[in-house]
């Protein structure tokens, strides 16, 4: 059961009502706080099971590429899955972005410094850190997906006559800018979850003095988990414990 200080929730409710003249959800800040919580989730819920994919580039050519089949044999239903997540992330991107200009026209200035003294990196960088990570999942999509950049290290077949995802992962990161892009991207993700994850207890109402610690510290170790999971893979490669297939080069 939702932990949260009793009828706390009522007089922001109220309050926010008051400011906004409606009931709508998404018209009033809590609302659109709620909406950024669940979509945040959902994609939260993604990158986990996106990263177990991707690290199985661990085991070498076979199950990645495997891997990579099975998606692609869904067919249609691949695509209603990609659809509704950039439909989701399109989402909490726009909602988000409007909670930011609402907060920045409600503060004063010396409530401000204030507030960003007392707040987290990760609190002080979300609205940069979020545009960021959106603006790298639109490379990352011409990149691997839609494979318009760096095309030379698309179209390859493996022995079974499969996409050669491996070898174009692991050419591709044997590149130190794409490396290195990638590695600055998932820094930011991780941060952007730190303060994104705990705050979503807050919004959901899971609070309590007696927790609040030890919740304050999820998202941080969150945030680092991931980030330490998708970094894990451009070191390897640069590292050269993840190498290419014998006899596969790229120019």
């Amino acid at each position: 059961m939702p932990l949260s200080v009793p009828g706390a929730t009522t007089r922001l409710r109220g309050e926010n009502l008051a400011m906004n003249g409606t009931s709508g959800p998404l018209r009033s800040s809590i609302g659109r706080k709620l909406v950024v919580a669940l979509t945040g989730l959902g994609l939260v819920g993604f990158l986990l099971g996106h990263l177990l994919g991707n690290l199985q580039i661990f085991g070498g050519p076979e199950p990645l590429n495997a891997y990579a089949q099975t998606l692609r044999n869904l067919g249609p239903a691949l695509w209603v899955v990609r659809l509704g997540l950039l439909a989701v992330a399109a989402v909490h991107v726009v909602v988000a972005l409007q909670l930011a200009a609402e907060n920045r026209a409600a503060r004063g200035g010396r409530y401000e410094v204030e507030r960003r003294l007392a707040a987290s990196a990760g609190s002080r960088s979300m609205l940069l850190t979020g545009l960021v990570v959106v603006a790298f999942v639109l490379y990352h999509l011409a990149h691997y997906t839609w494979q318009v950049v760096h095309p030379e290290f698309a179209g390859r077949l493996d022995a079974a006559g499969r996409h050669d995802v491996y070898s174009m992962v692991v050419g591709s990161f044997q590149q130190p800018l794409i490396a290195g892009l990638y590695a600055l991207a998932v820094v930011l993700l991780g941060l952007h979850l730190s303060h994104g994850v705990s705050s979503v207890f807050q919004t959901l109402g899971f609070r309590h003095p007696r927790y609040e610690q030890a919740l304050a510290r999820v998202g941080p170790a969150f945030g680092a988990l991931v980030a330490a999971g998708y970094l894990s893979i451009p070191l390897a490669v640069q590292a050269g414990i993840v190498a290419l297939p014998p006899g596969v080069t790229f120019p």
